[in-house]
């Protein structure tokens, strides 16, 4: 059983202290997960507005409006659905003990970095290395 770790409410991860520590870990954490209730709130309620607009919409020009509304809608939800699955693979990490470290270097990946994008799992250098490969091959 894990022990609870006492977070400050103004705690922000810092350079100066042992990098993921309980506080850090503790700190990705929470933000996971609430960033992950978010996304499954906005799942909810477009799955209750779908319902609700399943109406027969006499004029093509409106219900064609509505289709695409709809589908556009429903690209955003699986986006999100993708998210989801990243935000759970960063809280697996987390329990792991191998969140913050880029996969591909083993470095530690910046708090500034994970801060802004808590889900990423390599370093800024590396994920650029890979952007510039991916685009090379691309381009062929």
């Amino acid at each position: 059983m894990k022990q609870e770790v006492f977070l400050p409410e103004d705690y922000r991860p810092a350079e100066d202290e042992p990098f993921m520590n309980d506080r850090q870990l503790e700190y990705f954490r929470r933000k996971l997960i609430a960033w992950k209730a978010d996304l499954l709130d906005d799942t909810r309620d477009t799955l209750e507005g779908l319902q609700e607009s399943t109406r027969n919409i006499p004029d093509v020009a409106d219900r064609a409006s509505e289709e695409t509304d709809r589908a556009l809608e429903l690209r955003t939800r699986d986006r999100q659905r993708k998210l989801v699955a990243k935000i759970n693979s960063a809280l697996r990490r987390i329990d792991e003990g191998e969140y913050g470290y880029c996969e591909v270097t083993g470095e530690p990946i910046s708090l500034k970095r994970l801060d802004a994008r808590p889900i990423a799992t390599m370093s800024l250098e590396a994920q650029e290395r890979h952007e510039r490969r991916e685009k090379v091959h691309r381009d062929d």
